[in-house]
């Protein structure tokens, strides 16, 4: 038996069809949201769409359209700690987390949860937190269920301007056992994204509108900044990535697309990792901001043309 869970509908971002969400239950108990979403006929595949952090099921409803309008079931869900799910701490705003094997936990659970309703063959599909977390089940062992993996700017390592690297991290593992509840350099940041100009994720104004909105009607969705104990997972799983033998272990073919004007995460630790992988690919896309799948039309589309590229091989 299944227990419905809501989704966010409003006139800027419509529910896709043929869809709904339930909860299901991580590794350790906790409530999870997903949703699952068919395409308008016979079915060519699946894709499993793992947002990156912030980023709630909602806001990837044009995405799955555009996957239904290819043919494949569409399996999207919330992270513990953001959306939905199951917040870690009593300030729901605190984007927290103890280390990377919960996600792991989780994602695992995930698929055992749907993978009745999931036809094959399955892509997996990841961006920037969500294609690190992806990155790390695909290490442990998921690999072997998917025919493919996709990832969009992949957190694979964080760009720490101003502050060389190995400080930054001594300093988020002192902190995270130290202070790891508090938010990075006590700054909460703002929970709906704050004004267009001067962002650093996409260049289409309505997008990053309509994004706000969705925050804006359902508050429960917001997410702040994050903790140190955040920044401490996001490099000891970037870092566990670089040498790990999981990594090497991937022998799906796996696509990552790196924006040429990233300013989150690092192009060149991407570079790193995927050069880990049997068939791995990196390529940088032009003129891009950190959500490609948040990007203007022409973007997009080269987004889509790699996206194509890789189903076309692996989904026949």
């Amino acid at each position: 038996m299944t227990l419905a869970a809501p989704l966010l509908d409003i006139p800027q971002a419509p529910v896709p069809a043929a869809g709904a969400a339930e909860w299901f239950r991580g590794a350790d108990g906790a409530r999870l949201r997903a949703a699952l979403f068919q395409p308008p006929g016979e079915a060519r595949g699946s894709v499993v769409v793992s947002p990156g952090r912030t980023e709630p099921i909602e806001k990837y409803y044009e995405v799955v359209g555009e996957l239904q309008a290819r043919g494949f079931v569409v399996l999207v869900h919330d992270w513990r700690g953001q959306g939905l799910s199951h917040r870690l701490l009593p300030d729901r705003l605190k984007g927290h987390a103890l280390g990377f094997a919960d996600f792991v936990a989780d994602y695992h659970a995930l698929l055992a949860h749907f993978e009745s309703r999931l036809p094959g063959p399955w892509i997996a599909l990841g961006h920037s937190m969500g294609g690190c977390l992806t990155t790390l089940a695909l290490a442990h062992g998921e690999a072997d269920r998917f025919a493919g993996a996709f990832l969009s700017a992949p957190m694979l390592g964080l760009q720490t301007p101003g502050r060389p690297k190995a400080a930054a991290r001594a300093l988020a593992w002192v902190m995270a056992r130290l202070k790891g509840d508090d938010y990075i350099l006590g700054q909460p940041g703002d929970p709906h994204g704050g004004p267009f100009e001067g962002n650093v994720l996409t260049h289409d104004p309505v997008r990053y509108a309509r994004n706000i909105a969705q925050v804006k009607a359902c508050p429960d969705l917001a997410l702040g900044a994050g903790t140190w104990a955040w920044l401490d997972f996001a490099f000891t799983a970037s870092a566990w990535l670089k040498t790990a033998p999981g990594v090497a272990a991937i022998s799906i073919p796996v696509v990552v697309l790196g924006a040429a004007e990233e300013a989150l995460v690092d192009n060149a630790d991407q570079r790193a990792v995927v050069a880990r992988m049997p068939q791995g690919s990196w390529t940088e896309v032009p003129g891009a901001r950190h959500e490609l799948f948040q990007e203007t039309d022409d973007i997009r589309a080269r987004v889509w043309a790699a996206f194509d590229t890789l189903a076309a091989e692996v989904v026949p």
